[in-house]
């Protein structure tokens, strides 16, 4: 009987309960979609609004549809669903329209507009911005205005109206002064700076971010100053003023730092409490079985005891083990951080030193190329004007230094350009086959000299016309068979090519050069590829060399897409190996062979402008068209080539592309102006910054880099003039 009376009560309560839910179904819908909107579980949040939506329409409660449709609305704008958002809104509008004006209207009319200007539809949200003040206004509802002005400027910014949304925000900056807009203002100036950083507006943001701190400074809201200081250190990153940026990022992580040990001690507090509150907790429940040690029987109430003494003890371990395991938590978050900090700056630190690093070689190699252009400039006019014997092998031996100096240097900038990631990589057809055999016979002199045989293998079933680099390929090649021939004496080095795999449009390249040289000692086989580095400093001694070679080869290669391998045995010989993969062009090869003459007779009687404020590289460059009957004149600088060339015609024109004044590309492209036909080429110790295509780009027609030879200089500027035959 007494089991029949709990299950009635029990039944009576739990029919009360679901009477009640049925009669409050708005409230009971609206509690479980703002428990699933606080969880992010935004489909639940939807199906219980939208059951609450169709609960007053069939109750007919339509202020409440209104509100509902409107919730609905804010769910998927939060979802950043704007499509749905803007239907949603304009069926709350809709239901609104059928009842008194109220504040939920209003909101509904500005979020109308805020979702249409996200969508690019200015003019509509326009329109609805003003219906949604005038009906603030007519409620008699002030407070609020900054803050939805300031998310009509947030919807602005995120459409990239960067205009409109300054203007917005300045309004909002233009308030005076008081505690309900003062944040809102703060965030203002705040998103101002953002936005004037990103349109590289440098003196504008720095006065906002300033501004932003200025207000800051009368709310103290760590959290939002954290965020400035954070701002202005990107700021200055993106200006390069590392040194300020450091600053600021350091004060913004003290700030973060400070704020988690305060959010920490909270925290710690908290668990304190629930602590002291399970203590109690425990003491009650001590008492309790305490008196029911003296209602019940010995036996009974001596294993109440030992089960409340068991719970006790398991709950307060529990709790102490909870708070130094939350301690211990906020000490491994804190560290964290610093570690994290610490890794930041190294990181830019680096990077900066890095870039140092890449700027210093640039700037020293390219002030060495001007020099080292004279030097090999009047050597080459030295050896050309009939020297005594006495004196030839004194020349030569200036031809070969400055011949080295000015590998090795092309060497440093070569790796200098890949290290940057500034080195491109060309796509255009060639003749693999050709290109070996002109590489081989470059190389005979050098093969004689050591009495080496020198052998190429090539597959016959290699395509005749690949795409790719050619010139990095023959830097790659050139590389390792000048080392197999340099370090290979009376013995012998293979280049084979192999077709190692190819369908219709690609084919897989397969390249071994092995020489019988002196070979790598096995703990050398890792280090060789290093830059400066060689077998040992005897090696050095004999041979010569930069120790730049193979490390160039292994950067080109990994550019290209490839990995080389190394076997090598000391006395016996090395043997390198790589794969690289091509295109196959359908198009037959042009024929690019240049006219290869001593004399360039096309080049007689020619008229030149030479551009050049050197006095020496004006000396031999005028010395060296003279040399092939060609009349020069002379300019220092960019501006009077511009005035004279406006009434003056040249068959060609000489450009030094580091000019007083105006630079030579400035000049060009000036030039270009007027004159789209005269032929103009550069002459430049390219640095770091420049390469071929972006001189190129300014309208001259070729490049030629100094230092330069004579064999290079007079064909690049001989295949712009037709040979003649008689």
């Amino acid at each position: 009987m007494k089991h029949l009376l709990i299950l009635i009560s029990f039944l009576n309560s739990f029919l009360y309960s679901q009477a009640s839910q049925s009669t409050d179904s708005i409230f009971y819908y609206n509690k479980l979609a703002d428990k699933n909107l606080k969880d992010k579980k935004y489909d639940n949040a939807i199906f219980f609004t939208q059951k609450s939506i169709d609960f007053c329409t069939a109750n007919h409660k339509t202020e409440q549809q209104a509100n509902q449709t409107f919730k609905l609305g804010k769910i998927y704008y939060t979802q950043r669903n704007y499509e749905y958002a803007l239907k949603t809104f304009h069926k709350s509008i809709s239901l609104f329209d059928r009842i008194k004006p109220t504040p939920t209207n209003a909101l509904a009319l500005h979020y109308i507009g805020v979702t249409s200007a996200l969508k690019g539809n200015l003019r509509t949200a326009d329109v609805y911005y003003n219906k949604s003040e005038n009906l603030f206004k007519q409620l008699n509802i002030v407070d609020r205005s900054q803050i939805l002005s300031y998310q009509k400027a947030m919807a602005f910014k995120a459409g990239k109206n960067f205009s409109l949304a300054i203007k917005t925000f300045q309004k909002i900056a233009k308030k005076p002064d008081n505690i309900s807009v003062l944040k809102t203002k703060t965030d203002a100036y705040h998103q101002l700076g953002l936005i004037e950083t990103q349109l590289r507006q440098n003196d504008s943001a720095l006065f906002y971010f300033e501004s932003a701190l200025e207000g800051i400074s009368k709310s103290n809201d760590l959290a939002q100053k954290s965020k400035i200081i954070l701002a202005i250190s990107q700021y200055y990153k993106k200006n390069k003023n590392f040194d300020l940026a450091y600053s600021y990022l350091d004060e913004h992580y003290q700030i973060e730092n400070y704020i988690l040990k305060i959010k920490n001690t909270r925290l710690d507090s908290n668990e304190f409490e629930q602590f002291k509150r399970n203590q109690s907790l425990n003491n009650t429940l001590q008492k309790e079985s305490e008196e029911k040690i003296h209602q019940k029987t010995y036996r009974y109430s001596k294993l109440v005891s030992i089960l409340a003494i068991a719970l006790i003890s398991i709950l307060s371990l529990l709790s102490l083990s909870l708070y130094k395991n939350n301690i211990i938590r906020n000490q491994n978050n804190l560290l964290l951080r610093e570690k994290n900090k610490e890794l930041i700056l190294a990181k830019n630190k680096a990077e900066k030193a890095s870039q140092a690093r890449s700027e210093f070689l640039s700037t020293v190699s390219h002030e060495l190329r001007t020099p080292l252009n004279a030097i090999n400039g009047i050597t080459h006019l030295l050896l050309e004007d009939n020297p005594k014997k006495s004196q030839l092998k004194y020349l030569e031996s200036l031809k070969f230094s400055g011949n080295y100096l000015t590998t090795f240097i092309n060497e440093i900038l070569e790796i200098n350009r890949i290290d940057s990631a500034k080195a491109e990589v060309e796509n255009i057809s060639f003749d693999l086959k050709k290109l070996l055999f002109n590489i081989q016979s470059s190389l005979k002199e050098l093969a004689t000299a050591n009495k080496n045989y020198f052998n190429l293998e090539i597959d016959e079933d290699i395509p005749d016309n690949l795409i790719g680099d050619p010139t990095k390929l023959s830097q790659i090649i050139l590389n390792l068979i000048n080392n197999a021939l340099k370090f290979t004496q009376n013995g012998h080095v293979n280049v084979i090519a192999k077709l190692y795999e190819a369908n219709e449009d690609t084919a897989a390249i397969y390249f071994e050069i092995v020489d019988t040289g002196i070979g790598i000692p096995e703990d050398k086989l890792q280090t060789v590829f290093e830059s400066f580095s060689q077998g040992s400093i005897e090696v050095n001694r004999k041979y010569g060399g930069t120790g730049l070679g193979l490390t160039i080869v292994k950067k080109l290669i990994e550019l290209l897409g490839g990995e080389i391998k190394l076997k090598s045995e000391v006395g016996k010989g090395s043997t390198f190996t790589f794969r690289l993969n091509f295109d196959i062009s359908k198009e037959p090869l042009k024929n690019t062979d240049e006219l290869k003459t001593d004399n360039y007779p096309q080049l007689k009687n020619k008229f030149f402008l030479l551009i050049e404020d050197n006095k020496i590289n004006q000396m031999i460059t005028r010395k060296m068209l003279e040399n092939k009957g060609i009349k020069c004149e002379i300019l220092e600088n960019g501006e009077d080539a511009i005035e004279l060339l406006k009434v003056k015609r040249f068959d060609m024109i000489l450009m030094d592309v580091h000019l007083p004044g105006i630079n030579g590309t400035t000049a060009t492209k000036q030039i270009r102006e007027f004159d789209r036909t005269t032929p103009i080429i550069a002459l430049t110790a390219i640095s770091l910054d420049e390469n071929r295509d972006l001189l190129l780009s300014f309208g001259m027609n070729d490049v030629i880099t100094k230092p330069f030879t004579a064999d290079e200089f007079y064909s690049t500027i001989a295949k712009y003039f037709e040979l003649k035959n008689d």
